[in-house]
């Protein structure tokens, strides 16, 4: 029989996973990774379009269009908001498989009640109703946090940001839904980058004060770590192909910093022994502060040097790296606990050949200081789909503790990406529904309802120390 395409029973296969996706659909979100802007949470105001919305910062759909031969010029292009929704419609039909075909069609029907097939036909009917329903108001992103019944979010900040807009939310008594800064100070690692010398004079009109040594730069970035401590900042994120570990001393890591903001050419070793340095000195002060800190493993950046030139970085031209991760990332992890200076650490891959690798590396550094201290991150990026999702619990059941995991990220920058929550929670019940049909694990509903509403929700809560 063939089942009704986002039916009530979408990707549900099992008696078991019926009964736990009632209790976790219930669940509100924590989206403690993602890229919204505080800027536009402050400011709150209405979308013009269901383009705008929809298409105007996303490059996962961008890729989409690509992959369908649609030109530039209706997807970051001087094209019309018509045109550019209508060119995204009639790639539509061929996304069969792919994760944005579900959440599209959930996104219309979750926040506009549309439940047409979105195609070349129906295009100008749905781009219609969905604006109608945008000019009447209810699509503010505090509307849409609210109404996805999101109680807490962390944005992504460099350490220059003085997250004023994080200010002006946090006065605002009429809005329920915390807005939590993380620490992102990717830029302040990418010695080996072009904009690492402009990134240091941000840095400096923030803080007030010359940076002219790498002393000083771990300074000023304590400092940093305070402020945003006092801003309710309860976690950390870093990004990296490959977690570098190149140890070195302090007369060698203040003459890389000094050849590396005068901006010249750095080796790829002595690169790595900065980053080591700075990234240890960080992990440091996360622990003491009780942080967590979360390792992004994997991508590729900036694939496509004509498209970086034209249109910047995070416009789609992203990919899997492949290289070994496993003996730099347990030396890293090996030195912060030696030191005691290991804080609470999400480890996420974008490669899933290395699911396994990371999925028995935490092992080797759990400790009583928290449940599941070191987590294996949700399927990320190129892997938020079924098989993707499927697989990390599987490897993490496997090899750890899944009932202790902290579940979904969004990972996104559009207000409407919430219901990747509900595509996560529904793979997790029929995932452990088909455990259970198989007598891998009882049928016991209490047990199975706090296993799977604490993965999507109460896991994160007590592992972030949200209050």
């Amino acid at each position: 029989m063939v089942k009704e395409f986002l039916g009530k029973d979408f990707l549900i296969e099992n008696t078991p996973a019926q009964k736990m996706f009632e209790k976790a659909e219930k669940m509100p979100i924590f989206d403690w990774h993602c890229h919204l802007s505080p800027k536009e949470i402050f400011e709150n105001r209405q979308p013009e379009d269901i383009t705008s919305l929809w298409l105007g910062a996303d490059h996962y759909k961008w890729r989409c269009m690509r992959s369908c031969g649609v030109s530039e010029k209706y997807i970051t292009g001087d094209a019309t908001s018509e045109e550019k929704f209508r060119a995204f419609a009639s790639c539509m039909p061929y996304l069969i498989g792919n994760p944005m075909y579900h959440w599209c069609h959930l996104e219309l029907r979750r926040y506009f009640g549309i439940e047409e097939i979105l195609s070349p036909d129906t295009a100008d009917k749905i781009h219609k109703k969905a604006n109608d329903l945008i000019a009447n108001g209810g699509y503010t992103p505090r509307e849409l946090i609210t109404s996805s019944n999101v109680t807490h979010l962390c944005t992504t900040d460099d350490p220059a940001d003085k997250l004023e807009y994080h200010k002006m939310i946090k006065r605002d008594i009429n809005f329920g839904c915390k807005i939590l800064p993380a620490f992102r100070p990717d830029k302040a690692l990418g010695i080996d980058l072009p904009g690492f010398k402009g990134w240091i004079s941000d840095m400096e009109r923030t803080a007030g004060t010359s940076i002219d040594s790498y002393e000083k730069l771990c300074e000023v970035l304590a400092d940093r770590i305070d402020f945003f401590e006092t801003m309710d900042c309860k976690a950390s994120d870093h990004a990296f192909s490959y977690i570098p570990f190149e140890k070195a001393n302090k007369e060698e890591l203040e003459r890389i910093f000094v050849a590396g903001k005068a901006g010249e050419q750095l080796s790829v070793r002595d690169a790595d022994k900065y980053k080591t340095g700075l990234l240890t000195f960080l992990a440091g002060e996360y622990s003491k502060r009780n942080w967590v800190m979360e390792l992004h493993i994997g991508p590729m950046r900036n694939n496509n040097t004509l498209m970086f030139r034209l249109i910047g970085a995070d416009t789609g031209f992203d990919s899997i790296d492949d290289r070994q991760i496993a003996v730099k990332l347990s030396a890293f992890l090996d030195n912060l606990a030696v030191n005691n200076n290991l804080p609470k650490t999400v480890l996420f891959t974008l490669n899933p050949k290395d699911n396994y690798v990371i999925g028995s590396m935490l092992g080797n550094f759990q400790t009583d200081e928290a449940e599941s201290k070191i987590q294996f991150g949700s399927a990320w990026w190129f892997n938020d789909n079924i098989d993707g999702m499927r697989e990390q619990m599987k490897a993490l059941g496997n090899l750890g503790a899944l009932g202790k995991f902290v579940g979904m990220v969004t990972d996104s920058r559009s207000f409407l990406s919430y219901p990747r929550h509900e595509y996560f929670r529904r793979i997790l019940s029929n995932l452990l529904g088909e455990m259970v049909e198989k007598g891998l694990y009882p049928f016991d509903e209490a047990v199975l309802s706090k296993t799977v509403c604490d993965i999507s929700y109460n896991n994160a809560v007590k592992y972030f120390g949200i209050e």
